[in-house]
This record gives C-alpha cells, structure tokens and sequence, in this order.
C-alpha cells in the first residue's frame, strides 16, 4: 500500500489554502477531487466579495477568520498579482427606522474587530453614490471584490510549488481510521489505495457524507446538512456605483444586495431558497421579488433590467428555523480520531476567510 503524510479531499478554494499551508510546511500531501478541476461548486458560485467581518457572531470563528482571513487576502492579491479591488461597501438605510439600526451594526462590528466604519448622512451617501436613495449609511472601507478563479490559481500554483499533488476525477469511497493511520479508497479511472498521517476533509457540499464515509469517525458528532441556494441576477444596464450596495439586514437574510464585478457590471443577489437537492437553475420569475428589494436604494432601476445569471449552494449545517451557524472544524480532540479534520458549513465568508481557516488547521495539524 501507497503511503502519503497527508490528503486533502476538495479542491475548492479551502481545500486549496489548506495543501498549499501543509506543502508549505514540507508535509507531503496529495489533494482528492471528484471533479474535473478546481473550484467548480461552492468557490465559484458566490459573490466573489472580500468581507469585513461586519455581521458575524461577536467572538464565533467565522468573525475571527473573516477579520484575519481578509486582512491575509487583500496581502496575498498585492503580493501575487490577483485581481480585486478594494471598493468599499455602503450599508443603506432607506427608512429612519432603518437609519436607527446603523448604529448598532457599527458597534456589532467593532467588536468583531472591524474598526474602520463610517456614519453617513443620507446627503454625505449621496455625494459619494448620486444615484442612491436613502436616508443614512455606513461606510465599511475594507470590503472589496475579488477574481476567485484568479486566486484559486495561484493557491494552487503554490501548493504544487511545495510538492502538492491533485488528484482529480478521484472521489473518496471510503476511508477507515486504525492505528493513528487512516487508510483512504478512491475511485476514479484510476482507483488507489493510500495510507496517511493525516486526512483532512474539505469537501465543502460534501463534507458531512464524506465524514460518513470514515470508519471510526462518531456518527453523532456529523451534523445533518441543509441546502440554502441563492439565485444571482445580472443587469442589462449599467449600475451607477462604484460601492458595492447593501440594505440593512432583514429577518433570515442580508437583504438582495448589488455587487459589481472587476468590470464594473453589477449583479444581485443572493435571495435565500432553502431546497432538498442540488439544482443552478435560476428561475427568472425570481427576478419580480428583486426589483421592489433594489428599487429601495436604486430606484431607477428600469424595468426589465434583470437577467437570469447563476445560482449558488451554501453548505449549511442548520436548518431554516435558525437563524445562523458558525464555521465548524473539528480536530482529534474533539471526535478522538487521530489525524482527521473535519471542516463543516464553511460557507460565506469562506472565501475571505481561507488562508486564516488554511492557519488554523495548520495549527490543529501541528505545522
């Protein structure tokens, strides 16, 4: 039997921070992906935006990832060439009920850590974005956008740098735990058999069948996976902003929110859909929900403006009666399996936050 230091199942943009940290760190280390190439589900059917941390749990994982983890991104594009842009982002309140909340957003923040928000009047808003309605802002100059393919290239360049090897059209079968050892299968057009130290499970949508799939891990300490897709429309005009536009935070969601691209084009979304199955298939009769959500803050948004663009699934670990869930990464001592991590619910702000998850299983992994 084959024997490796470590694999990694997933190449989307956390599996691929995570071999390119263990590389890095002289491990030896062969990346499982059942698909055709990197990022093909999650990591590319997002937003494509450098958080700031503004909203999560005060002191969860995803609040202290997402601090670090995009203070590391905004780094690693200046030192590598990836295209983003540092843009900023408006938080609108449109009504002065909504205006009052602003103030408690900004303080949420700032004990996440996010120190650089602004309060702006509704005429100091509109001096930045002309053509915006509302009635108060908060600034958050950190948010920016990124090319995701562009960054997962070059994670990847830098895991293969140190030694990494990808293994793709390879699905994990099965794997069982013995001895501290973990002994993997993996089909495929050419199925193996390998032997690791450590085994780490990044497999995004598919993490928790995956953990299913390892003799010796605690079925009961595998959460049950939900899926939230949300649906993205892209726009026929051009949006007049050089912010990205979000409204004040609704029940169950962050509210349709305008995004751009590194090309200025805007998008919208994502609305919420709880479903039992994985389907992209974007229902342009969604787009009737969106136009009296963005006409809130753009209200001369034309009519037939919305166009059908993609949709994405959010790994969720919670079902839709709560209201939010935290990253959840579990090592030896907390399932007793040695050498495996399990990486669940990584969703929003994973892109943002992969070099400080890569860290933090670094540090689980001893390197």
């Amino acid at each position: 039997m084959d024997k490796v230091d470590c694999v990694v199942v997933g190449a989307g943009v956390i599996g691929l921070a995570i071999a390119r940290k263990l590389a890095q760190a002289g491990r030896e280390v062969i990346v499982l992906e059942a698909a055709e190439g990197i990022g093909t589900v999650t990591s590319s059917r997002n937003s494509e935006v450098i958080h700031a941390g503004i909203y999560y749990k005060a002191g969860s994982l995803m609040a202290r990832m997402c601090v670090s983890g995009k203070q590391a991104l905004y780094a690693y594009c200046r030192d590598h060439g990836i295209p983003h842009r540092n843009c900023g982002k408006l938080i609108v309140a449109t009504t002065p009920k909504e205006t009052e909340k602003l103030q408690s957003i900004r303080a949420h923040a700032e004990a996440n850590g996010v120190l650089d928000m602004q309060t702006l009047s509704g005429d100091a808003a509109r001096a930045v974005e002309p053509a915006l309605n509302c009635d108060a802002a908060l600034l958050s100059p950190s948010t920016g956008i990124i090319d995701s393919h562009a960054y997962m290239l070059a994670l990847r360049g830098d895991a293969e740098e140190g030694g990494a090897a990808f293994a793709f059209y390879t699905p994990l079968i099965r794997a069982k735990a013995s001895a501290g050892k973990i002994e993997v299968d993996a089909g495929g057009d050419a199925p193996m058999t390998i032997e690791c130290d450590l085994f780490v499970n990044a497999a995004g949508l598919g993490a928790p069948a995956v953990a299913r799939s390892i003799e010796g891990m605690p079925i009961e300490l595998i959460p049950v996976p939900y899926l939230a897709k949300g649906n993205y429309f892209s726009c026929n005009a051009r949006a007049p902003f050089s912010h990205l536009i979000y409204p004040v935070p609704e029940p169950g969601g962050l509210g349709v929110h305008l995004t751009l691209d590194l090309a200025g084009q805007a998008r919208f979304g994502p609305d919420v859909e709880w479903v039992d199955a994985i389907d992209y298939a974007v229902d342009p009769a969604r787009a009737e929900r969106f136009y009296p959500a963005i006409r809130r803050y753009w209200p001369t948004l034309p009519d037939g403006a919305l166009m059908p663009s993609y949709s994405g699934m959010r790994p969720k670990i919670v079902p839709p009666a709560v209201a939010s869930q935290d990253f959840l990464i579990q090592s030896p001592r907390d399932h007793g399996v040695a050498g495996l991590i399990n990486l669940f619910g990584i969703e929003s702000p994973g892109l943002t936050s992969s070099l400080a998850i890569a860290d933090y299983v670094g540090e689980l992994a001893g390197v």
